[in-house]
């Protein structure tokens, strides 16, 4: 049984700046500024406009990267913080 599911504003990341390995980002919605550390901005691209749970967004992500064995703890975590932050929803 697949768990959550979760999405972000297809537009989250268009007014987002690179700055030191950190990602700035603007939440339109919320009128906030976000700085995001990776993998949080590797996330929400995977989640930009279309929702995945955690195994799908682990595919998207590993798709461009080499994941540890970790990386499932570590993607709950960083859901829950970027939910926690108005950046991600379950719809």
């Amino acid at each position: 049984m697949a768990g959550p599911r979760y999405l972000a504003d297809a537009d989250v990341l268009a007014v987002a700046a690179e700055m030191e390995g950190l990602t700035i980002v603007f939440h339109q919605a919320s009128g906030q500024t976000h700085i995001l550390a990776p993998p949080a901005p590797q996330i929400l691209a995977a989640l930009a406009g279309d929702a995945g749970d955690e195994e799908q967004i682990l595919s998207r992500i590993g798709a461009d990267f080499d994941l540890a064995p970790a990386a499932p703890a570590a993607l709950a975590a960083r859901l829950a913080e970027l939910e926690a932050a108005g950046l991600v929803h379950r719809p």
